[in-house]
């Protein structure tokens, strides 16, 4: 039987023409040679691509060795949708003017935008400095808080920590800042310490552009002119011997003070006389006479 599939042609070398523009026509030929049947068909393509398959295996296997390091370059790292998602930044800074055209600053640690809020701000460490009406310079710290840049209200959560330019200084857990119109407001349990004095209450509340402060709830104000006053503590014992000499210098300068001596009045020379006195002649005894 004559050949079934038609003649090829060959090139002037023995060799079927590979060129990238004769593959195309040589796979076409190949694929228009293959059976009519279907499953003759898909016999011939397996018998081409299995041993294809085997040998790219097999140039894996050597090869992977050395393709190995080359990937570790390329690892690509886990992404967190959710940080994905929303709006992360690192040091964010809020600054505007209240109602009096008085200068505000927020900051913080990090910033992350709630989602399907533009206006709604996380905030880490937050930190305030507000300029009250009388020009005091108030600074406002906390753990978190929550700011709304339309409304410019900043609530904060945590240890809030609230400290007076006079050197006074709140404390409480959460509180709520105005900046808009320099006041602050808490529900939580508040302490304060300053130079007047200390003060607790159950809450508080900042008005008149941050001059003024009200302690709500049950308060207790300690004044620092009231407080009782430590006695000082009493002197070191003195030995005796040294107690003994000082009370001994102690009578003999009381004693000189109280009667000073008088100085003893100074004697005046007498003239000597003119004649020195003649001493009396001794009386001569009387002559006995003779019997």
């Amino acid at each position: 039987m004559i050949g079934r599939n038609p003649t090829r042609a060959l090139s002037t070398t023995g060799h079927q023409d590979l060129r990238p523009g004769k593959a195309a026509g040589v796979l076409t030929d190949w694929l228009a040679r293959l059976p009519g049947n279907r499953y003759s068909r898909r016999v011939a393509l397996l018998k081409l691509a299995l041993p294809a398959i085997g040998g790219s295996l097999l140039l894996m296997v050597v090869a992977w060795p050395r393709l190995a390091p080359l990937f570790d370059h390329f690892r690509w790292a886990a992404i967190d949708l959710r940080e994905a998602r929303e709006l992360r930044m690192i040091n964010p800074r809020y600054g505007g003017t209240d109602r009096n055209g008085n200068p505000f600053v927020i900051t913080a640690a990090v910033g992350r935008q709630v989602p399907q809020r533009d206006d709604v701000m996380s905030l880490d460490q937050p930190v305030a400095h507000v300029v009250s009406h009388s020009g005091a310079k108030i600074v406002l710290t906390a753990d978190s808080g929550v700011y709304q840049s339309q409304t410019q209200f900043l609530d904060v959560f945590g240890k809030v920590t609230v400290t007076h330019e006079n050197g006074s200084v709140f404390t409480t857990s959460a509180a709520r800042l105005d900046a808009a119109n320099d006041a602050a407001e808490g529900t939580a349990p508040v302490e304060g310490h300053g130079p007047q004095g200390d003060v607790n209450g159950q809450g508080f509340r900042i008005i008149d552009k941050g001059d003024i402060v009200i302690f709500t709830g049950q308060s207790h104000l300690l004044l620092n002119s009231t407080r009782q006053q430590t006695p000082a503590p009493a002197p070191a014992a003195v030995p005796a011997p040294v107690a003994q000499a000082a009370v001994q210098l102690e009578a003999k300068a009381e004693v000189a003070t109280a009667a000073p001596a008088r100085p003893a009045p100074a004697k005046k020379d007498k003239p000597a006389p003119k004649h020195a006195a003649k001493a009396p002649a001794h009386a001569k005894p009387p002559v006995k006479k003779p019997s």
